[in-house]
């Protein structure tokens, strides 16, 4: 099959775009940006403004959407996720949790948690959001990082085919965003003179049918030309990105590795002592049998010649012994020292090596199977091919959060469904305006000719104004408005109550209650009810794709982070300052005496593990609820008050701990010190006792008067010590007294 061209890779990159943006997704994308627009409260088209406006009604809009929407955001992404790496073997595990940190280094240089609001925030109001694991080339000197990003959801078009809610069976993923020329300069400058050849601008794709005039807002398709320093105008062109998966033939390869040079002359050696004990316990074997044979020769049971025969022969057998001997130290050391190591490999590296002469006899096994690798290729305009590479990962590194899954790529927002109830509200509170400002300025009923018109309309709703009409004609007359439907009323008392349910979000998550929980655990309750259909998502839908893109991170890093590297991590604490710092190594090498790197210390490349999402650990999380637990659990005796210190948010809480560390030590050394004194009064009386039964009474006084002597001695040490001791002590429990007293008088002015 012919190769395919540059030209030919542009032109299948834009074609599978065209398909991608079927029908159903530009109806998906009508939809989805009337709920974005919703949220930013472009609630009125222009033709319901301009009808407003002729009936000269009111065109304000009271929008519950917002609020609902920003609500449902935080209790989502409250807290970072945190990602659970599990080793798949015990040597494994602390490479495992180094990849916990690094994972924590990358998203908080990426500023992952602001990347983790905007994709949440993308599915609340759009339907959908998207997370990115990329690598920047340019990061740290040119070594580069593995980063988080954000994509703007209508710049993703998704294979229509595709019903894995994470969209792992798609045939390919494309991402065409409308970027100037200059910026796909600045970010291609190695391809600046293709880019040159790019002809014309692209329009503007955009199915939202919004007038640049007519909304406040201003989004990205209102934005259809750039400028930069060294042109007046920049033209905006289509830029492509196609991910797709293919079948990579891999070996699982399983390789003898021999010892080295030093190693050999180490066996060499081993083998040479041990041959000398095996010479001399073969060499007494040989005279053994040559007595014997010589024994023999002078008894007469053996002639010369057959003596001959076999002292040669045993001169061989002794030979031959010895060689078998060191031919066996040496296989034997040789195999202890030599070592199967595994590696993975492409076909084309298998080759290469199964070919090479000195390495061939040393593979044991080679197992073929396959493997998805993620293709990209970027392409510029119509027929413009930059680059293709071959990514380090089996997955999309592209990883979707929907809102509400349709077994499609076309999902649907939380929004939509609140956009009737909107406009419901927004209905009623203009009528209810409307009619107010009829009331308050009434309209007049006249012949024509009986008043000036002018001055009527200018002080007719003055307060105290006097008004005049003609003689001959009747006097005008007020038209009062009809009185408002009390539905009205109830509509907009009801709406905001609908909206909230239609939601999942009631009006105590917001924090805005008419009447008070009876108690601190009712609130608490309320608290867990509201949020059930948030967790509900969060469990199948948010944590899923986190720990999707977990994965992904993975395999982006272990390809990425292949050489020595030192990653510094900053933990912050609650309450306490300064934060907690360390240094991070991985593929730290290992050197001989020589110099030489001959192995690596903890080979992140190579490590095998898991990743799991902790689960809630983006909710927010209840500090009075947790605390309050602690509480129950210390008083119940499951934990200790030092435990139970370390959850909460004092500031001086370390310093607490300590203090309470050196009490319990104190109290201790004090029991130990009770104990080694019922020992010498125990010591006392054995000794009394003996020297009675032995009948020397005398020197019975004279060692009781010396023990005494030497225990009144260490009694005035103890005591001493005891002193100091208790002084330490006392001074430890009253410091202790005093945080625990203003924790808990902080606690009670915090619940009041």
């Amino acid at each position: 099959m012919a190769r395919m061209t540059n030209k030919k890779r542009a032109q299948t990159n834009k074609l599978l775009w065209e398909k991608a943006n079927s029908s159903h997704r530009q109806r998906w994308q009508v939809l989805s940006q009337k709920g974005y627009d919703f949220y930013l409260n472009e609630q009125l088209t222009k033709e319901e403004t301009d009808s407003l406006n002729e009936a000269g009604m009111p065109t304000f809009t009271i929008n519950r959407i917002t609020p609902i929407v920003e609500i449902m955001k935080y209790f989502v992404t409250a807290n970072n996720p945190r990602w659970k790496a599990v080793g798949a073997t015990g040597d494994d595990v602390d490479v495992a949790q180094v990849h916990s940190d690094i994972a924590d280094y990358c998203w908080y240089h990426s500023n992952g948690k602001s990347i983790y609001s905007q994709v949440v925030l993308d599915s609340l109001t759009k339907g959908i959001g998207y997370f990115m694991v990329d690598i920047d080339s340019d990061a740290d000197r040119g070594m580069g990082e593995v980063v988080f990003k954000k994509i703007d959801p209508y710049d993703v078009y998704v294979d229509p085919a595709s019903r894995d809610f994470l969209f792992r069976d798609a045939n390919f993923i494309s991402i065409r965003k409308n970027v100037t020329k200059s910026q796909l300069k600045n970010l291609f400058p190695e391809f600046v003179s293709k880019i040159n050849k790019v002809s014309g601008g692209s329009d503007s794709m955009s199915y939202s049918q919004r007038p640049s005039t007519d909304y406040q807002s201003i989004q990205p398709e209102d934005i259809t030309m750039g400028v930069n320093i060294e042109a007046e105008d920049d033209n905006i062109v289509p830029y492509y990105e196609t991910y797709s998966k293919k079948k990579h033939a891999y070996r699982n390869v399983f390789i003898k590795i021999l010892p080295s040079p030093v190693q050999m002359q180490a066996i060499k050696d081993e083998v040479s002592q041990k041959m000398e004990e095996a010479t001399q316990e073969i060499e007494v074997q040989l005279k053994e049998k040559m007595l014997s044979i010589q024994q023999s020769l002078e008894s007469g049971e053996v002639i010369e010649e057959r003596a001959k025969l076999q002292m040669d022969r045993a001169n061989k057998m002794s030979q031959q012994a010895l060689q078998e001997k060191e031919l066996q130290l040496m296989s034997e050391a040789q195999d202890s020292a030599t070592v199967i190591d595994q590696k993975v490999m492409t076909e084309e590296s298998y080759k290469i090596l199964s070919q090479n002469e000195d390495m061939k006899d040393q593979i044991i096994e080679a197992i073929k199977f396959y493997e998805n690798r993620v293709h990209l290729t970027c392409t510029v305009g119509d027929d413009i091919f930059l680059y293709e590479r071959v990514l380090p990962v089996s997955e999309y590194p592209i990883v979707p959060v929907a809102y509400m899954y349709t077994g499609t790529p076309y999902p649907m927002s939380a929004v939509t469904p609140l956009i009737g109830k909107q406009q419901e509200i927004n209905k009623a509170h203009q009528i209810m305006l409307h009619n107010a400002n009829l009331a308050s300025n009434l309209r007049w009923m006249y012949e024509e000719g009986s008043v000036p018109e002018e001055e009527w309309e200018k002080y007719s709703s003055s307060p105290g104004a006097l008004l005049k009409y003609r003689q001959g004609f009747a006097p005008p007359t007020p038209i009062q408005p009809a009185p408002i439907n009390n539905a009205f009323y109830t509509i907009t008392q009801e709406g905001k109550g609908d909206a909230e349910y239609i939601a999942g979000v009631p009006s105590a998550m917001m924090g805005f209650t008419q009447q008070q929980s009876e108690t601190y655990r009712g609130l608490l309750a309320n608290d867990e009810f509201g949020t059930r259909r948030l967790k509900a998502w969060m469990g199948s839908v948010v944590e899923p794709a986190l720990e999707h893109l977990g994965r992904c991170f993975q395999m982006m890093a272990q390809s990425h982070y292949s050489v020595e590297k030192v990653f510094r991590i900053v933990q912050p604490e609650a309450g306490q300052r300064p934060d907690e710092e360390k240094d991070v190594r991985i593929n730290i090498p290992i050197y001989n005496d020589y110099g030489k790197a001959i192995s690596i210390f903890k080979d992140y490349s190579s490590a095998r593990f898991d990743i799991r999402i902790i689960a809630g650990t983006t909710m927010p999380i209840n500090r009075w609820a947790l605390l309050e637990e602690y509480f129950r659990w210390f008083q119940s005796g499951l934990i200790d008050d030092i435990a139970m210190i370390g959850e909460t948010d004092i500031r001086n809480k370390k310093q607490i701990i300590e203090r309470k560390s050196m009490y319990s030590q104190l109290q201790g050394q004090m029991a130990s010190m009770e104990e080694a004194m019922k020992d010498k009064d125990g010591t006392i009386e054995t000794l009394q006792r003996q020297l009675v039964q032995a009948g020397i009474k005398m020197k019975v006084g004279e060692a009781s008067g010396e023990v005494r002597k030497n225990v009144l001695q260490t009694e005035a040490q103890q005591k001493l010590l005891r002193g100091l001791l208790k002084g330490e002590f006392d001074n430890a429990k009253k410091d202790l007294q005093r945080e625990m007293n203003t924790i808990a008088d902080n606690n009670k002015k915090d619940k009041t």
